[in-house]
């Protein structure tokens, strides 16, 4: 597939499924649930009044207090099944997901995955079902005096709202394509004064180049991969430059599907691909020798690259020229918040 089009698929929420890892293919351990990663999940929903749906805690560290329907995925499920398995579990209803609203994450070993959802049956759980996942639920009007297990979510159920009545990104969910790792795609975009666009890529055999792929460690952020595919492309010029990240395209997991040439470890895929949207931008100052300052010189392409395993290809569609611009000038992604 030529290089274009796989933008051009990732741009539309589409997948590509992820045959090898470019950047930390020895650091980068396989995806294995409770061992080497945690996702958890957690819901936003909404009713016509604008209250939202939140669960009373039956757990010991934080009984009585109330929180959004959450939890940790399980062996064996889908993201979009574990959220749906806790709302039903926890407030009583049965949901579908609107869409991802944000993504969080502490590294591969915390990613926690925030739906808009709306609810398609059941009934409100009471105080006379509760049992071990709940005490019960109810519709909050974000008024009336509640004792809250954490008030990080008081910015979730913002981020909903605004959501539900502008859209800010396109519905996201997860493309059912397996992979074993914590991996993240990175489309990495240069553009001059000229609004030309160039897209870094790999050299593979055959002139097959493509988007590069670095595996996330269990020490760094998941946004520290797409430093490091900068920093090993352009070597001692990376220090003249910042990586601007501007969102999720969109993600691929996919827990059931099996292929030999597929990435993945003999136990199963529980591993997910974020396809990620950044800039390189030049350092606003720069510096001689002595350490005095130069005067900016805007750059009309892009730093060479000092790794001949990574090219610098220049985007030939006027289209996706403008498609991409509209992005990096008024990002429309599915935001990710590192809490590092």
């Amino acid at each position: 597939m030529e290089v274009e089009d796989q933008i051009r698929r990732l741009m539309d929420g589409e997948g590509l499924e992820v045959t090898d890892l470019d950047v930390h293919p020895d650091q980068a351990k396989p995806a294995t649930l409770r061992k080497t990663v945690s996702y958890i999940v957690c819901a936003v929903i909404l009713n016509d009044k604008e209250e939202v749906l939140m669960v009373q805690e039956a757990k010991q560290e934080c009984y009585g207090q109330w929180y959004l329907p959450a939890g940790r995925m399980e062996e064996g499920e889908g993201i979009e099944e574990a959220m749906q398995r806790e709302v039903k579990e926890e407030a009583g209803f049965d949901c579908q997901p609107i869409t991802l609203l944000l993504i969080q994450e502490q590294g591969p070993q915390w990613i926690r995955f925030i739906f808009l959802a709306k609810i398609t049956g059941g009934s409100l759980k009471t105080s006379a079902e509760a049992d071990h996942e709940s005490l019960q639920a109810t519709w909050w009007d974000r008024v009336s005096p509640l004792q809250l297990r954490g008030h990080d979510i008081l910015d979730l159920i913002d981020s909903g709202l605004k959501y539900r009545k502008e859209a800010w990104h396109p519905l996201t969910l997860p493309v059912a394509l397996p992979c074993s790792h914590v991996v993240q795609r990175l489309v990495l975009i240069f553009s001059n004064a000229k609004q030309q666009l160039w897209v870094l890529l790999v050299k593979a055999p055959a002139l097959r180049h493509h988007l590069p792929t670095a595996g996330a460690v269990k020490t760094h952020s998941l946004m520290w991969a797409s430093s490091m595919v900068v920093q090993e492309a352009l070597g001692s010029l990376y220090y003249d430059h910042e990586v601007t990240a501007l969102g999720v395209l969109g993600l691929q997991h996919h827990h059931h599907q099996h292929h030999p040439r597929r990435l993945q470890s003999s136990r199963g895929s529980d591993g997910v691909c974020f396809n990620m949207l950044a800039q390189l931008v030049p350092d606003g100052v720069q510096r001689d020798r002595d350490g005095e300052m130069l005067e900016a010189v805007e750059p009309s392409e892009p730093p060479p690259v000092e790794n001949p395993r990574y090219a610098w290809q220049r985007i030939q569609s006027q289209a996706l020229t403008d498609s991409l611009l509209g992005k990096m000038r008024n990002p429309c992604t599915l935001p990710i918040h590192s809490l590092y």
